[in-house]
């Protein structure tokens, strides 16, 4: 053993690397070898791999993965908007597109909390440009953190440093890698309400007892419990999103005819997605000057039948 409490031959709980573009990327692992990877890029999470090294989220073979677009794939931030709905002309904000930061300076590289958690604190302030585009101060933070059993958690502390007050949307737009989109169904948005992009917004109400796909999807539940299920027959395993202060929930999948039209998309890739998004969307979240909102989501994958 070192000094930190690391096995000599284990690799380090927190390790920074770097990818093709000499973008900086944080790798977190557990004591079990589960690991996750976050790029500063978009502070955005690019991977979650079980002990056995199997993917659980999706990344698209044609993303690109220089600024200012962001990554298509992994759980991009959609901030301080989401969709149209806000004054940016950006669709999903600009948080998923900046540099964000490491915030504490050197970052913890060996440590698991008492409880085999690794992880790593960011953070994202407006650049004067930002500020151009929407006048308002912010510090933004963001804790990954990679548990013993191998979920994987994401809180954001958004707290305003404005004098005046501020409203925004937020939502982890997260790409579950999954086998089959004809085979997966997603339980915990029965009998609610939902607006649906693809009919201008117009709200609805669920009428399934589960949902599944056989064309595109671009739906917002509202009001949703705070744990959803995909469950993905082939693989035999469901994932669990379980959120606090993220009261909405995106479902989006592009299905054939859009995906060609995305330049950073594969035409048959939307079957190997699908997007479920902790969000809080339709009532926006206003922060007076010194507020601090928090919320919180956090994955694990559980073997189903």
């Amino acid at each position: 053993m070192n000094h930190s409490g690391v096995a000599s031959d284990q690799k380090p709980a927190v390790e920074i690397t770097k990818d093709r573009n000499g973008i900086e990327q944080i790798v977190l692992r557990n004591p079990r070898g589960a690991s996750t990877r976050v790029s500063l890029h978009g502070g955005q999470v690019l991977s979650w791999r079980t002990d056995r090294g199997e993917e659980l989220l999706f990344t698209s073979s044609k993303a690109i993965f220089k600024p200012p677009y962001a990554v298509r794939g992994g759980i991009p931030i959609c901030f301080p908007q989401f969709g149209q709905r806000g004054s940016l002309e950006q669709q999903h904000g600009f948080a998923r597109n900046r540099t964000w930061v490491i915030e504490e300076n050197p970052p913890p590289l060996q440590s698991y909390d008492s409880t085999g958690k690794a992880y790593i604190d960011l953070l994202l302030k407006p650049s004067e440009d930002d500020l151009k585009i929407w006048p308002h101060s912010f510090e933004f933070r963001l804790r990954v953190s990679l548990t013993a059993d191998g979920n994987i958690s994401l809180i954001s502390r958004i707290r305003n440093i404005n004098c005046k007050p501020f409203s925004f949307s937020i939502a982890y737009h997260t790409y579950f890698s999954i086998s089959d989109i004809s085979e997966v169904r997603v339980e915990g948005l029965e009998t609610l309400d939902y607006l649906d992009n693809l009919c201008q917004k117009e709200r609805f109400t669920e009428q399934g007892d589960a949902l599944t796909f056989e064309s595109e999807v671009d739906k917002i539940y509202l009001g949703s419990r705070d744990i959803i299920a995909i469950f993905d027959h082939e693989r035999k395993r469901t994932f669990l999103i379980q959120k606090e202060g993220l009261p909405d929930v995106g479902v989006w999948n592009p299905w054939e005819k859009k995906s060609k039209t995305m330049v950073d998309f594969g035409d048959e890739e939307y079957k190997q997605m699908l997007c479920v998004n902790g969000a809080a969307v339709e009532k926006p979240i206003t922060l007076k000057p010194g507020e601090e909102w928090t919320g919180r989501l956090e994955l694990s994958v559980v073997p189903s039948s």
